[in-house]
């Protein structure tokens, strides 16, 4: 049984009374105004209506001004415009502006029928039609949101798998244990205060983690030689660069961290290895890393030296800044306090299941 409310809006009270006897016929719900202005005032404060039959010519607020009204009002609701013969020119501009249809009078029973069904099951296919669009958006919502879960919780286990690759290195390589994971958190906090973005810092850091991955292919009696190298084993040490790279780039998610390893030995004067890059052509992943590589080889024991303090890594690398050193990236670090590094320094100390790419996302303010 059709139980829809219909607002009839007729300054006529005979056509008003004739429409509403029709439609309670059929077991509509009419609901009666004698003006557009008081159609206004039921649509706001008797809603919801099913649909809208409006005289187009009334005093006051005509059909038109009150087809823009309901627009606003109840954007989902259809609206007929009933109108004389004459006045079709009149109503077919009505359905350029949004209207559903329109009626001439005099009109049959069936007519007005035919159309009001018509009217209301259009009503009927765009509610299920916006109903579909919005749970296909919530779907969409919710895949979207498990896919990006599913890429997070990937890329942490990358990151674990990555973690063991550094710690393998350190026990490899005793004279720089824990260098991977300093550096690391060096070289994001230069990178964040920086303003990079998240997805570069991410890529920064595995850059930085993974420097000295290569060292894996060169032989121990050169890696673990007590002595200073000489020329032909430096030649093999220097190769741990590209070697690194040849590694990394076959993993598509590290080709990017792969270019920061290649170039984590050139110079801001092209003074560097393996291949003599110079200023902007070197990744500025690995022009923020040599930076922190430093910091990091001055302020730590080695065996043939004590660890030095974070104030004369301060004048150090001040005074490369230009050779060495992107000045620019020398200028960062110089703003930000030693007592950061101090802190960072021991935090990394303290903790030994500290983790670079957890670091990068904390809170922690540089």
């Amino acid at each position: 049984m059709a139980s829809e409310r219909i607002l009839v809006v007729d300054d006529e009270p005979y056509v008003r009374t004739v429409i509403a006897a029709m439609l309670e016929k059929a077991q509509y719900r009419p609901v009666l105004a004698s003006n557009g202005l008081e159609a206004v005032d039921r649509l706001r404060t008797d809603p919801p209506y099913d649909l809208v039959l409006s005289d187009i010519m009334m005093a006051g607020l005509d059909g038109m001004s009150l087809l823009e009204r309901l627009r606003d009002l109840q954007p989902d609701t259809p609206m007929v415009m009933v109108t004389a013969i004459h006045d079709v020119g009149v109503a077919i501009s009505a359905i350029r502006k949004g209207a559903y249809d329109y009626l001439l009078k005099p009109f049959e029973k069936e007519q007005l029928l035919a159309t009001v069904r018509r009217a209301l099951d259009h009503r009927r296919l765009t509610q299920q039609n916006s109903m579909y669009q919005s749970n296909l958006e919530q779907l969409v919502a919710a895949r979207t949101e498990m896919l990006r879960h599913a890429i997070s919780d990937l890329e942490r286990s990358y990151d674990i798998t990555l973690e063991a690759l550094g710690d393998a290195l350190d026990l490899k390589d005793a004279e720089t244990e824990g260098h991977s994971k300093r550096v690391t958190g060096y070289t994001v906090a230069l990178a964040r205060a920086m303003d990079l973005s998240a997805p570069d810092i991410r890529t920064i850091a595995r850059g930085a983690f993974l420097h000295d991955i290569g060292k894996m292919a060169i032989p121990d009696a050169i890696l673990l030689k007590p002595g200073k190298l000489d020329s032909d084993e430096q030649t093999v040490m220097r190769d741990h660069c590209a070697r690194g790279y040849q590694i990394l780039c076959k993993i598509p998610y590290l080709r990017e961290a792969a270019e920061i390893v290649y170039a984590h030995q050139e110079h801001f004067d092209g003074s560097g290895y393996p291949r003599g890059l110079k200023a902007a052509d070197i990744p500025l992943g690995a022009r923020i890393f040599a930076v922190a590589d430093t910091l990091d080889a001055i302020t730590s024991d080695r065996p043939y030296r004590r660890a030095n303090s974070f104030t004369a890594a301060r004048t150090e690398i001040q005074r490369c800044a230009g050779t060495q050193f992107d000045p620019q990236v020398v200028d960062v670090y110089l703003s930000m306090p030693d007592r950061l590094w101090m802190d960072l320094r021991n935090e990394i100390g303290q903790h030994a299941r500290f983790s670079p790419f957890t670091f990068q996302n904390s809170e922690m303010k540089v």
